[in-house]
């Protein structure tokens, strides 16, 4: 016998995710290059032709990352369409931190109730991140989690692949006396929200709206959201140049000290001379609305800088122009020296 009112259906909204994939393929194809061949828009996957002729001994670089509980801020002030920028520097800087050119990326993103205005929104900046960077959106998909996720709160992922010639590969050479140059990060990025959340927003029961500190231009929802610095095509401009670039750190969660580290080998340090560039001033806000210790504050955050190049003494001033020619500003922030694979803070 069959009841009639006890008949299921399917609880994602097909309709809406059908129209959704309506909206964003305009900013998808915005992104596209004469090497793709298909889109996993559209596709069950997407291909990407690369000329390997440009290359001797050509390696792929692949990258996977998210922007974190940033989201959280995006789905309290209802404006998506900044955090699709830091999604795509998050994956394609950490590419290029090895030498290599961002080639194309894919994105995932899973919400709670599929809004087809919303996810506009999200690709739209995914799609501006991804042609500032000359990078191809060859891919992606949109998930609906009823009961998982509330209605109007989002995740995303995305993975990005790059090409690097084998021998450039970085790092490589750094030794002691070279110099690391730090490049500017005006904001926060997308690491550690869950510390400003429980700071602004839980301890402080801040208002959104409310202005970022005593006298700033912008309100505190505006200061969070503020978009990801792209890294990627300043760091194409260094690498095309006459620079000899020894090893680049891209400064995410564990800041300064927890990722210099990484490219280091066990005989030498990484001395850092805080005060050798202008910390945003939304970091003292932070730490001190959360009483936050100046340990705790340089392993979360990245403090102001947000990628890191080590090069001789000789190619400084070049890297300075570079980066000023393309709107950033570099320090000299400290020097390799003999050791034992640390990052000293002085």
């Amino acid at each position: 016998m069959n009841n009639s009112d006890s008949s299921l259906t399917y609880a994602v909204d097909i309709e809406a995710a059908d129209l959704s994939v309506k909206k964003i393929q305009d900013h998808v194809k915005s992104t596209y290059t004469d090497e793709v061949l298909s889109s996993g828009e559209t596709s069950f996957g997407g291909c990407y032709a690369f000329d390997p002729s440009k290359y001797v001994n050509p390696v792929l670089v692949s990258g996977t990352d998210g922007v974190g509980t940033k989201s959280e801020i995006a789905s309290k002030m209802k404006k998506y369409d900044t955090i699709g920028i830091d999604l795509v520097a998050s994956n394609i800087d950490d590419v290029a931190a090895q030498g290599a050119k961002p080639l194309f990326f894919l994105d995932y993103i899973s919400v709670g109730k599929v809004d087809p205005d919303m996810m506009e929104q999200i690709v739209s900046g995914i799609a501006s991140a991804c042609r500032e960077s000359g990078v191809a959106l060859i891919g992606g998909e949109m998930s609906e989690h009823p009961d998982l996720i509330e209605p109007g709160h989002f995740d995303l992922s995305g993975t990005a692949t790059g090409v690097v010639e084998k021998n450039n590969i970085l790092p490589q050479r750094i030794q002691e006396g070279d110099v690391i140059v730090g490049i500017d990060s005006p904001g926060i990025r997308a690491n550690g929200y869950t510390l400003v959340r429980d700071t602004f927003l839980k301890k402080e029961n801040r208002d959104l709206d409310s202005p970022a500190w005593n006298g700033a231009d912008r309100t505190l929802g505006e200061e969070l959201l503020l978009p990801s610095v792209l890294y990627s095509p300043v760091m194409q401009t260094i690498f095309n140049s006459d620079a000899d670039v020894h090893g680049c750190a891209h400064i995410t969660g564990g800041g300064l000290p927890g990722n210099v580290v990484r490219i280091l080998n066990q005989e030498l340090d990484a001395v850092i001379n805080l005060g050798s560039w202008r910390v945003p001033r939304i970091f003292p806000e932070i730490q001190k609305s959360g009483n936050i210790s100046d340990a705790e504050m340089q392993k979360v955050f990245n403090m102001g800088i947000g990628y890191v190049c080590i090069v001789p003494q000789s190619d400084v001033a070049l890297i300075e122009t570079l980066c000023d020619n393309s709107g950033r500003s570099a320090f000299r922030i400290g020097e390799v020296v003999n050791g034992t694979g640390r990052v000293v803070l002085r």
